[in-house]
């Protein structure tokens, strides 16, 4: 079986192909994939000088559960510093672990201790926090400061990331024939529960499931010759992931961008997500796939190409996950963009891209929460028995065979738990409920912790968002649960509607039960100046469950 390719030897591959390309647009920045592979070949001398690396005889020996490598923390905003130090990671045999940049210490002391991580690169406007939990990580000693506008000081012991590049060696690893394919990639996830958890992927399982692996008819490439050559005689895509590089699709975009010969443009404005700032580098740099979250994402963007002062004919693809995106706002942006495609995908941590959804004006999508299958994803049994056939009417786990990560970083159990054999075939579980409909199209109902029981019924929180937010009247929408003295619980949908848009309960019900049951109707329509969610597009639940449970509760029956 084709395994993938280690991620270090494809970058080699495809620069030395097309060294003179443009790989990375980051405000007054063109940096081609020469430049590319010189900084991240210089980074990852840093690595090695300092002492981090891979066990000599690599996975041998080791369970699913456990890393080969030495890790470094990545805690920075988007630019090409963090893709460099990716890169470079690889190239050193280092495997990188992002860090939520949102996180206050005693989450950040978790990831860091969690992780083990020997070395950190990290943006200066971070320092000071770091410096809360420096005391407590006697392992990490190897401190690279990237400088920006925010005028933190050079925390003591650390270098300066130029300088740390300018007083490295640019020459190819000589360790650079031990680079395999059994590298790991790891991906922090914080989860819907519980404290961050790392995911462990062999770099080729991740090259092939989100980093660009395989062929346009979606079967994998044969050799790295043959990734180079398809570089050079393929058009560069030109992508603008806008997702922080912090959390997985975000950085599987650039990857997949850059090992396949494209070109990844980085938003200037890097804090919060500013819709003229996309446009205006949708229209410079001929942008043609946009990557983006949801509502949160689309709306900014969408204002500000509304006001016609910016050319976006060349974008051709919109990838949206993480988050509902509204029938009206998929219409809008085909008003805005009408040679667009809106790929609406849904997947997880623990197993890349798992369905999508397409809708241009060609074509128009299925009910809303219905996707079509990626390769491999299948809807398990309840009782982890066996697979779901097509048409079958009961409630099942989606779930991935195929490339899949080795396991949690320090947890076998839970390891066990949602990576496990069934029918024959080991496949990932990550928690998420669905249906596999008569026509192989599968319809998620949400995740399994996001679940509201209410009077008995099992009621899944993203198929009520779904539901409610169709109705064109709505800009976005986060449902949760909240006590109910007569149900247990009961759903609450907080609402933000459009400007100057209102909406009544009635109409809001009414347009919801074309697609769910009645009992599944929020009992309760709250209105919100905004939904709060995270500068990855995801909904604040803890807040939205703060604001369920102190608004009015209708009079109980």
């Amino acid at each position: 079986m084709e395994s993938g390719y280690n991620i270090a030897a494809v970058h080699e591959a495809v620069a030395a192909a097309v060294p003179d390309r443009d790989c990375i647009v980051f405000r007054d920045r063109r940096l081609t994939y020469a430049d590319i592979t010189e900084r991240s070949r210089r980074f990852a001398h840093v690595l090695r000088d300092g002492g981090l690396g891979a066990r000599p005889n690599g996975r041998a020996g080791l369970g699913s559960h456990e890393s080969q490598h030495d890790h470094l923390a990545v805690y920075a905003h988007n630019g090409n510093e963090y893709l460099e130090a990716m890169l470079g990671a690889f190239k050193a045999r280092v495997a990188p672990v992002n860090v939520n940049y949102r996180y206050v210490a005693e989450e950040l002391r978790h990831v860091l201790r969690d992780s083990r991580s020997r070395a950190i690169v990290y943006q200066s406007e971070f320092a000071p926090r770091l410096a809360e939990v420096l005391a407590d990580l006697p392992d990490l000693h190897l401190l690279i400061q990237i400088e920006d506008d925010s005028g933190q000081p050079l925390l003591p012991g650390a270098t300066w990331y130029a300088d740390a590049l300018a007083g490295a060696s640019a020459q190819l690893p000589a360790w650079s024939d031990e680079w395999s394919p059994d590298d790991l990639y790891v991906l922090y996830t914080g989860g819907t529960t519980g404290l961050p958890k790392g995911v462990l992927w062999r770099q080729g399982d991740i090259h092939l499931t989100a980093m660009g692996g395989r062929r346009p008819d979606r079967t994998p490439f044969s050799s790295l010759a043959e990734i180079a050559r398809t570089a050079v005689e393929t058009d560069p895509t030109v992508a603008l992931p806008a997702p922080p590089f912090m959390h997985g699709a975000g950085h599987w975009t650039a990857f997949m961008t850059m090992n396949k010969g494209g070109i990844v443009v980085i938003q200037s404005r890097t804090d919060r997500l500013d819709g003229h700032d996309i446009a205006t580098l949708l229209e410079r740099e001929r942008v043609r796939l946009l990557q983006i979250v949801g509502e949160a994402f689309a709306r900014p963007i969408v204002e500000a190409i509304g006001t016609g002062r910016y050319d976006v004919s060349s974008v051709r693809t919109i990838l949206s996950g993480g988050s509902v995106l509204t029938t009206a706002t998929k219409q809008r942006l085909l008003d805005l963009m009408p040679e667009v495609t809106i790929m609406d995908a849904i997947g997880s941590s623990e197993g890349g891209s798992q369905g999508l959804q397409l809708t241009s004006r060609q074509q128009q999508p299925p009910p809303a929460g219905v996707f079509s299958p990626t390769e491999g994803s299948v809807v398990v049994a309840e009782d982890r028995s066996g697979l779901l056939p097509p048409g079958h009417d009961g409630t099942g786990w989606l779930g991935k065979t195929g490339a899949l990560p080795l396991g949690y970083l320090g947890d076998p159990d839970r390891t066990a738990r949602t990576f496990p054999t069934i029918a024959g075939q080991r496949m990932t579980i990550p928690g998420d409920r669905a249906r596999l409909l008569a026509d192989g199209t599968i319809a998620l109902l949400g995740r399994d912790s996001a679940t509201i029981n209410s009077g008995g019924e099992k009621i899944f929180a993203e198929e009520v968002e779904q539901a409610v937010a169709s109705h064109p009247g709505i800009r976005d929408v986060v449902v949760t649960g909240r006590p109910s003295p007569r149900w247990g619980q009961e759903v609450v949908a907080l609402i933000q509607p459009h400007d100057g848009v209102v909406v009544t309960d009635d109409d809001l019900a009414a347009a919801a039960v074309a697609h769910i049951a009645r009992f599944k109707l929020p009992k309760a329509y709250i209105r919100v100046d905004e939904v709060r969610r995270s500068p990855a597009g995801k909904p604040d639940l803890r807040w939205a469950a703060a604001v369920a449970a102190k608004a009015d509760q209708p009079r109980q029956p």
